[in-house]
């Protein structure tokens, strides 16, 4: 067995991963060839990431030319303890103000809880005015965990 495949994480490793972790990096194609990284709230809708972003964006224009993104999360301080998930995903934007909203209001639950009072609902629905979501649909996903090597390398 390669290396590799030892410190793969399972799917519901995975899952599990994405669910403790907060922040998701977001690496877009900028105009002028270099990549542009950019941290994400996000949540998961099964094999999916959704997040929202400010629709005048770099990184909605980048997705509007280009629509292949890659998303990593990663956790550990030291060598042995590295994991994270990476992710080669095609991203579609949406702009329809009740899928914004609505994941706006997914956002909130996951970050702010407990936040369901009318007036969090309005500023969500204010916001998501401005925003787009981000549909980030797998195409590839690598991922590791150095724990599993238990310090032996």
């Amino acid at each position: 067995m390669s290396r590799r495949d030892q410190i793969r994480l399972t799917s519901a490793e995975q899952a599990a991963f994405l669910d403790e972790q907060r922040v998701i990096v977001c690496a877009t194609n900028g105009i002028r060839g270099w990549p542009h990284l950019m941290p994400l709230w996000y949540v998961v809708r099964g094999e999916e990431v959704w997040a929202w972003t400010y629709a005048k964006s770099q990184k909605v224009r980048n997705l509007q030319r280009d629509p292949r993104a890659t998303l990593q999360v990663e956790d550990g301080e030291s060598y042995e303890e590295l994991r994270g998930v990476m992710i080669e995903a095609h991203t579609e934007l949406h702009r329809d103000l009740d899928t914004v909203a609505a994941l706006g209001t997914e956002l909130i639950a996951r970050y702010s809880p407990p936040n369901s009072s009318p007036e969090i609902a309005a500023a969500v629905r204010a916001q998501a005015a401005k925003r787009v979501a981000m549909q980030f649909r797998p195409e590839r996903v690598t991922s590791w965990d150095h724990r599993k090597l238990g310090g032996v390398y």
